[in-house]
């Protein structure tokens, strides 16, 4: 493996680039198609969510890494690390976006930092991400993405648990669709062999976008609309067909939601206003 300069990675801070994408009603209705039920009423307007499928990453078969991901070294630094996963963010909610909206999203890295965890190290990249609709801005987002050594350690057993009244299941068709919504070709999402054998989880992993976007979705339904700034972090692992639920609370003067599996082990939690 390429050794870890931070200092050389430190200097991907501040590089930018744009892309557009137009909404489609076709787009729209693979989006609601995909969450059913589990989305928020938006009337005429597009769901909330639907900005993580515009102008996705694209590179063609060539450029493309074992992981599924783009090769790395363009935008985003080369991080000699195997496991990438997104850790959380924060999306701002300023306008809502349309059918046949012309969406260019300007992207800049704000920092790139090393830490330590139980797997080793660990890089942070920060990317800041704002999405015009002419010169009206509709989301700002603060997207922090995570690289990693693999796991050592065997895959744990996947859950058997029956699913109880409420509870969701992202099984492999909600996942494929999911990925091809946004065009994403990270293998652990889709592969299970992969998933098991190089990257150490259990069975096919639930994508954090996802569980993102039905929490959103559910603090839009607590709160009567749209929240105005939605902040999430990932803590652990779903794996697909495993039953899970939203929950929510009032925690310390935050409003709270998250996904958590029948024991109450949280994969994901948000607090939003």
């Amino acid at each position: 493996m390429t050794p870890l300069d931070i200092d050389h990675l430190r200097g991907w801070i501040g590089k930018t680039e744009a892309h557009s994408d137009v909404i489609t009603a076709s787009l729209i209705g693979r989006f609601r198609a995909t969450f059913g039920d589990h989305l928020y009423p938006t009337g005429d307007t597009a769901p909330l969510g639907l900005h993580w499928c515009l102008a996705p990453m694209t590179a063609p078969p060539t450029q493309i890494g074992a992981d599924g991901h783009p090769k790395r070294g363009g935008f985003l630094p080369p991080v000699p690390l195997p496991s990438r996963m997104w850790a959380g963010g924060e999306v701002q909610f300023h306008a809502p976006l349309r059918d046949q909206d012309h969406v260019t999203r300007h992207s800049r890295i704000t920092d790139v930092s090393l830490k330590t965890g139980k797997s080793g190290a660990l890089v942070f990249v920060t990317v800041e991400h704002d999405c015009m609709v002419a010169d009206t801005l509709t989301t700002r987002e603060i997207q922090n993405i995570v690289y990693k050594d693999k796991s050592n350690a065997p895959p744990p057993a996947a859950e058997t648990h029956p699913a109880q009244p409420g509870a969701i299941i992202a099984d492999p068709v909600m996942l494929f669709r999911y990925s091809a919504l946004t065009f994403n070709g990270h293998r652990i999402h889709y592969d299970r062999d992969y998933a098991i054998r190089e990257e150490g989880y259990s069975g096919l992993v639930v994508h954090g976008p996802l569980q993102a976007t039905l929490l959103m979705n559910e603090a839009a339904k607590l709160k009567g609309g749209a929240p105005a700034t939605f902040s999430y972090r990932g803590l652990a692992p779903l794996i697909d067909s495993t039953p899970f639920y939203l929950g929510n609370a009032m925690t310390d003067g935050q409003s709270q939601v998250w996904c958590a599996n029948h024991s109450g082990r949280k994969s994901m939690q948000a607090t939003y206003s």
